[in-house]
């Protein structure tokens, strides 16, 4: 789980709103109308996540809405959604001078053929932490180079640069030996224009969910999930995202990347993921600790990305096909990814549409794929070999 950025169009939007209604009330300061903003969305997002968490005791009735070839079409567009963020990070990021340089590439090339070779040439232990082995092995090479290559370049108009390839211990010797995050740092407000939108985000977040799960279980136990499983992940969803807004932070979601992780490692023991949630307190606990892990080179992470988010398409596959690929179900397919997964990849096509429209449809192509592949599930008539008992 992680902050989604799944809410931040959406986020934006209520909080534009609050300033600009807040302003013209009593409060006339920028900084004022920021503060209660914030703290509408935080209220908001304290009330969603409880939302949420209702949700997910309802998610045997609804299950009959999600057989394998709408989870496997949602699970699809998570993975395709995601391959360009993965090739963004092989390359240092495309928003870094040295985007796609030649340094940033071998580098991302050098992680992905360590842990290709770890995970399948080397046994027991060694294979299943091959991602994190070869992520060690990027943080060491790209040390190395640091010591022996230049580490600043020079855009075209002058501006010297630092190659984002390049490790900056120098924030982690800077950084504080411990933390403590404060509770309440903007007071909560309730307002119920910030509160409508951010329930429906809740819903969309919950489909997410359901998709991630699914391929959580696929790629690390080869079935579908069961009606507990679905409706846990629901519902802890709700719980920590509402746990987190009484921190201000923004909503939590079940992260996709993880279902990459899952079906490369094949590691679905809970006391394993408990570990790494664990890693992550020490990591907001101890700065020092978090910056070891915030200095990763984008090309470093981007080598073991790319692997990870192509598995999380094959997943989505493997669910699809758990049925015969009929005429029917490749047309859901099909249309599902070609038309919800089309738009919410180019989210320009969505431009003259309300802002509310744009937000919950064009931050990802996730959404209108899952969205069209229920519609379509429950219109289209079903094959003679579905019908047959």
């Amino acid at each position: 789980m992680g902050t989604s950025s799944g809410f931040i169009g959406m986020n934006n939007s209520v909080a534009t709103s609050m300033i600009a209604g807040v302003a013209a009330g009593t409060i006339t300061t920028s900084v004022e109308a920021g503060i209660y903003a914030y703290g509408a969305v935080m209220g908001a997002c304290l009330i969603g996540g409880l939302w949420e968490g209702v949700l997910g005791f309802f998610i045997k009735p609804l299950r009959k809405f999600f057989p394998p070839v709408v989870t496997g079409t949602v699970v699809m567009a998570i993975g395709l959604s995601l391959l360009s963020v993965g090739i963004n990070f092989f390359g240092g990021g495309n928003s870094n001078a040295d985007f796609g340089s030649t340094a940033n590439l071998l580098l991302g090339l050098f992680v992905l053929i360590i842990i290709i070779c770890l995970k399948y040439f080397g046994k027991g232990f060694v294979s299943q932490t091959a991602i994190l082995l070869g992520i060690i092995a990027g943080y060491v090479v790209a040390t190395i180079m640091g010591l022996v290559l230049p580490t600043t370049g020079v855009t075209a108009d002058g501006t010297e640069y630092t190659y984002s390839w390049v490790v900056q211990w120098s924030q982690v010797a800077d950084a504080s030996w411990f933390a403590v995050p404060k509770l309440f740092p903007v007071k909560l407000q309730f307002n119920i224009s910030a509160i409508l939108p951010m329930l429906i985000m809740f819903i969309v977040t919950a489909v997410e969910t359901v998709g991630d799960t699914a391929g959580v279980t696929e790629g690390g136990l080869g079935r579908e999930p069961t009606d507990r499983e679905l409706s846990g992940a629901v519902i802890c969803d709700g719980i920590g995202s509402t746990f987190a807004s009484l921190f201000g932070v923004l909503p939590n979601t079940s992260f996709s990347q993880n279902v990459g992780l899952v079906g490369i490692t094949k590691v679905v023991n809970r006391f394993a993921v408990a570990c790494g949630a664990i890693f992550l307190v020490l990591c907001g606990l101890l700065p020092k600790v978090g910056a070891i892990v915030s200095i990763m080179p984008q090309s470093v992470l981007g080598g073991a990305a790319v692997m990870m988010f192509a598995s999380i398409v094959v997943s989505g596959v493997n669910l699809i096909t758990k049925e015969p690929l009929t005429g029917r179900n490749a047309t859901i397919v099909a249309i599902s990814l070609g038309l919800g997964y089309g738009i919410g990849a180019h989210s320009t096509a969505l431009q003259y549409m309300p802002s509310f429209i744009s937000n919950l449809f064009g931050e990802s192509g996730i959404v209108p794929a899952c969205l069209v592949a229920v519609i379509l599930n429950l219109a289209l008539p079903k094959d003679k070999e579905q019908l047959e008992p």
